[in-house]
C-alpha cells in the first residue's frame, strides 16, 4: 500500500493536505504548524494506541519522535504532531492550493478514521508493506512539490516509488484539469 499526504501552504498554525492512497484521493488532512513530522518515507502500521485506547495507524521511525499517528480532529490543536484525518464537511478552510480535490461524501472524522484504519490493517494482514511518503507544497518547484526520500536506496522502496510516481503525476494533473475547467 503506497500512502502519500500532499501537504498545502501553512495557513496561520493550520497545515492541510491530502491523504491519497494508492493513487486515489482518501481524505484531508490537518496538521499543527512547528509540530509536523519531516517530509521523508516512513512505514506505517495499526496498533493499539495507548493514549486513545483503540486501534489506530502509527507513523513509524520518525526522526526524534515516537507516537506519531493518524487520529480524528477538527483544529491544529487536537495534534501535537499526529495527523488529523479531517471530515468531508470539516469547517476549516482545506482549498489552498487549485489542486485540492476533495469529493462530497459525507462522511464524519470517525468514520474517516475508522476507514483509514480498516484499510491499512487489511494491508497489513495480507502482510503487505505499507508506505506513507510526506511531500511538502514548494512554489517554483516543478509540479510545487519535493519527495525528499532518504531510504531511497532501499529496492522495494524505489520500486513502489518509480510504480507510484506515474500515478502521482496523473493524479494532479488530473487535478488540475478539474480545477481550470471548472
Amino acid at each position: 500500500m503506497y500512502i502519500n499526504l500532499i501537504r498545502n501552504e501553512p495557513r496561520g498554525n493550520a497545515l492541510t493536505g491530502r491523504l491519497v492512497i494508492n493513487g486515489r484521493w482518501f481524505c484531508d488532512t490537518l496538521e499543527r504548524v512547528g509540530y509536523q513530522i519531516p517530509a521523508l518515507c516512513y512505514h506505517v502500521a495499526v496498533t493499539m494506541s495507548p493514549k486513545f485506547k483503540r486501534r489506530l495507524p502509527i507513523v513509524q521511525n520518525v526522526p526524534g519522535r515516537s507516537g506519531i499517528r493518524f487520529h480524528r480532529g477538527t483544529k491544529p490543536e487536537h495534534s501535537t504532531g499526529c495527523i488529523l484525518v479531517v471530515a468531508d464537511n470539516n469547517p476549516m478552510p482545506l482549498h489552498s492550493t487549485p489542486y485540492t480535490l476533495r469529493p462530497p461524501q459525507g462522511r464524519t472524522s470517525a468514520d474517516v478514521e475508522q476507514e483509514l484504519t480498516r484499510l491499512i490493517l487489511k494491508a497489513q494482514q495480507a502482510h503487505e508493506e505499507i508506505i506513507l511518503e510526506v511531500t511538502d507544497f514548494r512554489p517554483g518547484t516543478e509540479y510545487g512539490y519535493n519527495t525528499p526520500c532518504p531510504s531511497s536506496e532501499c529496492a522495494r522502496e524505489k520500486e513502489i516509488r518509480s510504480a507510484n510516481f506515474a500515478r502521482r503525476h496523473s493524479y494532479l494533473a488530473n487535478a488540475r484539469t478539474i480545477v481550470s475547467s471548472s
